[in-house]
């Protein structure tokens, strides 16, 4: 026999250690497939499949490498503020002032703690991908059937599979009855694929080669035999799991902001510290002072509580989204979702119920509109003027019910309260529409008894059943594709009119190009004493009872979020495995903007990537695509500047998820891999939950801001005191081991409080933060600077009015302690909102978490002013009445210069823009 190019290319694939053997496979004639990997209807030897396992290796995933947890412990030591805080450990140990050296030291370590504690488990992705192969296979070798564990599988062996199987690597079906494989979980396809074992032509996608099986996917009804084309790190499993590895987790925008942020802050308090060191050497001031002073400087600035408040900040959002059936499991991705620009989302259960409903049935007697969603026994029959028809009122119809329900092998049912359907979805929707009309499919079952029956098969494209009632009539029950079934047909049921096949099919081409899914329903009279339906029976003078369109109905409130989505300025797009024409229709139906054009995984393949990124870009529906190209619409968003969360629930949605900005996996339907590869699950698998968590993620950021502006002023004004007393050579104010109290505890206790701040409103017609924006604007740098100067002023000038009347050095470092941390609490008010005024009962008691922060900030200072034993560690000493009265009234004064400030900012901004 002469092998084709095609067998030639296959070949030559399967004999390079470099390539792929399931290269062309579905474009193979079996005995070509055979021919190609020198196997054969018996099989290989076990001899040959020794030599071949030596060379193709087991029929598993190669193992890589994970970071430790000491490594990732380590890991949480690598931010540029650690390393200062680590150099000014080691710079007061030197000159061993070891309560100083101890103390930073504890602040590192309490942070990287809390930092490992929180973070999410390592990446087990590749572990779950290993669980999806099965551990035995079935095969022939040497002419003999025998089982043995499916890493041992090589390319030629061949697998003989049935329904309930894993199918244990990549096949080449070579032998297929009423074999049907759910692909779910690899090609997003949400209905069991009926396979064949035709040879394709063309470029054929992946989840339309329905002559392949693929390693991890199940067998749900039938038997096969096919031969093995490619195992391991070969099978499409294995490519995906090479792209997991391939794929490097991006940074997230608040990762990256911060880093940006770490660094400026460091290089500026470095060169800071320099600069008075060698200000104060210049002057004549000792080398060994100086140096203490650049260390009290260094601890004054640098915000030792931030990195704890961020992940306490994070963690309180994580809680919050959990109560929207959103779990986060890396911390960070809590305020990505907030940045996102576009979302990538699945369709099947996440846009729509995952719920076949019939929404339409054609009848020789008109067309007629289904209303109800889902499984629910509830809705009406309307005819083209939106007409209530009653069954009784349409005998077409009523027959059209009773064959889709006799013709049938799912159970619909209630369980738990709800609705389910046990079987096909496709024939559940048959069953909930006799529910509709008040029809039991049991008595209807019951009436009319089934005899005999001809299973569903691939190759016939139709179910055909026989059924004899008490009366001794009998009938055949003929459903499937319209080819099949019109095909069959001879009249039309309620008139006896000859069937004009045209007609009828270009009806079901419109219900299909509208995105329906669609069935015709058809019977005809057989002799009652005959009890066995033949082959023969089913192939002509069938009687066409109708058409039935039904479609996986849009989620109302998944409609509601995309709505509420555009209003915030984020991009929706649907990218699914399922048909054109379906994606087209379900993106119209939820409101996606550019809902007209839809593009294939095919077309997205032969794009340069500036071609890619303009499609990408223009189009919201990518229909039939395969998980490379997936990762590559992902790609080519962030290529544009784009913040992407992408949805999925499959194992071919795992590259993308890994891939996106924040991957977002379903909780139910989700398998482990995606979930693994994921920052965020959605525990009801519901859109509208990923539109929630964006309020929640918008929520979280501007919380951390609010902690931000209001840590950062503190720091600054310590610094600012510092330098001026340094600079002009007066006595501190405060000492280092003050700046580390204020920082770590009052500071600390009251930031915390801003993360409960509630959703603000409006938060969701805002538009995304642009990505490359800084952490803090301009206008928010003007206010740390304005603050830090009003704390430092107000510092300054109690600490030597205190000396000036007399008070002790201990108790003026007292009120200058006790008047920063006042300060703070005065300015937590004001950081709660941080352009609108807080001078009203919402800004006041809008939070009361600030309240109970509060009152523990006092309990601080009363123990940290009148306890001897913290007056003996801090050197300072207790307040008198007076003393008290000056600080709180200082305080305010502070709040109110700050809301003042405000106002200011909120009449330029209103000056400037533009009129209409």
């Amino acid at each position: 026999m002469n092998i084709n190019r095609e067998t030639r290319d296959f070949a030559a694939a399967e004999a390079s250690d470099q390539s792929r053997p399931s290269v062309g496979a579905h474009l193979l004639r079996c005995d070509e497939t055979f021919e190609a990997l020198g196997s054969s209807k018996d099989g290989i030897s076990s001899e040959d499949a020794k030599s071949r396992l030596d060379r193709y290796g087991p029929n598993q995933l190669r193992e890589q490498k994970s970071t430790t947890a000491w490594m990732r412990l380590l890991l949480q030591f690598h931010n540029p503020l650690i390393y200062v805080l680590l150099a000014t450990a080691a710079a007061t140990g030197v000159l061993q002032h070891w309560v100083d050296t101890g103390v930073i030291l504890g602040v590192v370590m309490i942070n990287a703690i809390i930092g490992f504690i929180q973070e999410s488990k390592a990446e087990q992705a590749i572990e779950s991908l290993k669980e999806m192969l099965a551990p035995l296979a079935v095969v022939i070798r040497d002419g003999t059937k025998t089982q043995l564990p499916a890493t041992e599988l090589v390319p030629g062996d061949l697998v003989l599979i049935e329904g309930g199987d894993k199918v244990p690597a990549d096949l080449r079906l070579t032998r297929v009855k009423n074999l049907q494989i759910d692909e779910a979980p690899l090609t997003g396809e949400s209905m069991p694929v009926a396979k064949a074992v035709e040879e394709l032509q063309g470029d054929v996608p992946l989840g339309d080669r329905i002559n392949l099986v693929f390693a991890g996917t199940l067998a749900t009804n039938g038997t096969a035999a096919g031969v093995v084309v490619a195992t391991g790190d070969d099978t499409q499993i294995g490519q995906i799991a090479g792209m997991l590895h391939e794929v490097e987790g991006v940074d997230t925008p608040l990762i990256r902001r911060l880093t940006s942020f770490s660094m400026v802050i460091t290089v500026v308090i470095i060169l800071f510290c320099i600069f008075v060191f060698l200000v104060g050497v210049f002057t004549g001031e000792e080398a060994v002072d100086m140096l203490m002073a650049a260390v009290a400087l260094a601890v004054s600035a640098i915000p030792e509580g931030l990195p704890a408040i961020m992940t306490i900040t994070l963690a309180i959002g994580v809680k919050r989204m959990a109560a929207r059936n959103a779990v986060v499991r890396k911390l960070p991705a809590v305020e990505t979702l907030g940045s996102a620009t576009v979302i990538c989302s699945d369709k099947t259960g996440t846009l729509t119920r995952n719920e076949m409903t019939v929404t339409r049935i054609v009848v020789p007697d008109g067309v007629y509109f289904v209303t109800g969603t889902g499984y629910e026994p509830s809705g009406a029959v309307l005819d083209e003027s939106q007409r209530a028809v009653e069954l009784e009122a349409s005998p077409a119809i009523s027959e059209l019910i009773k064959a889709g329900s006799l013709c049938n092998d799912s159970l619909w049912r209630q369980k738990d309260g709800k609705w389910c359907i046990d079987g096909d979805p496709t024939e559940g929707a048959l069953l909930v529409l006799a529910g509709k009309f008040g029809l039991s499919p049991e008595a209807v079952t019951r009436a009319w008894p089934r005899t005999d029956e001809i299973p569903f098969a691939s190759e016939l494209q139709y179910m055909a059943t026989l059924h004899h009632n008490h009366s001794g009539h009998a009938l055949i029950h003929l459903k499937g594709s319209p080819e099949a079934v019109l095909a069959r047909c001879a009249h039309e049921w309620s008139s006896g009119s000859p069937l004009d096949i045209a007609t009828w099919q270009e009806a079901a081409n419109k219900m299909a190009a509208e995105g329906l899914r669609v069935l015709a329903v058809a019977e005809k009279r057989k002799p009652p004493q005959e009890t066995v339906l033949e082959f023969e029976d089913t192939e002509k003078g069938f009687d066409l009872l109708g058409l039935v369109g039904m479609t996986d109905p849009p989620r109302q409130e998944a409609m509601d979020a995309v709505e509420k989505c555009h209003a915030a300025g984020i991009r929706v797009k649907m990218i699914t495995g399922d048909h054109v024409a379906t994606a087209r229709a379900v993106g119209q139906q939820i409101g996606l903007r550019a809902s007209e054009g839809a593009m294939t995984g095919g077309e997205l393949e032969r794009l340069e990537d500036a071609d890619l990124d303009q499609a990408v870009d223009n189009v919201d529906i990518f229909a039939r695509v395969a998980p490379a190209q997936k990762l590559k619409i992902v790609q080519s968003l962030q290529r544009l500047g784009h913040v992407v969360a992408m949805t999925g629930d499959g194992v071919n949605d795992a590259p993308a998820l890994k891939q996106a900005d924040i991957g977002v996996a379903m909780g139910i339907t989700g398998t482990d891999v995606s979930k693994e590869s994921a920052e965020m699950v959605l525990l009801d698998d519901n859109f509208a939950s990923i539109e929630r968590a964006i309020e929640e993620g918008r929520t979280v950021f501007n919380n951390l801001k609010k902690t931000i502006v209001f840590i950062l002023p503190t720091n600054g004004g310590e610094c600012l005191t510092l330098v001026v007393a340094l600079l002009l050579g007066t006595l501190l104010p405060i000492l280092p081991l003050h700046i580390l109290w204020i920082n770590l505890v009052t500071t600390v206790a009251l930031a915390i409080t801003l993360a409960f701040d509630p959703v603000e409103q409006g938060i969701m017609r805002q538009p995304p933060r642009d990505p490359q924006a800084p952490l803090i604007d301009r206008g928010l740098v003007w206010r740390i600077v304005y603050v830090s100067a009003l704390i430092s002023l107000g510092t300054f000038g109690l600490f030597f009015y205190e000396l000036a009347i007399g008070s002790s050095l201990e108790a003026a470092r007292a009120v200058a302690v006790n008047a920063i941390v006042f300060f703070e609490v005065a300015y937590v008010f004001n950081s709660r909102h941080l352009n609108d005024s807080v001078l009203n009962r919402r800004g006041i008691f809008g939070n009361r978490i600030v309240w109970w922060g509060i009152t523990a900030v006092v309990v601080f200072q009363v123990v940290f002013t009148y306890w001897p034993v913290m007056n003996s560690l801090f050197h300072v000493a207790p307040l008198n009445v007076w003393m008290w009265l000056r600080v709180l009234g200082v305080s305010l004064v502070l709040m109110l210069l700050v809301e003042f400030e405000k106002a200011i900012g909120r009449r330029l901004a209103l000056r400037s823009q533009p009129v209409h």
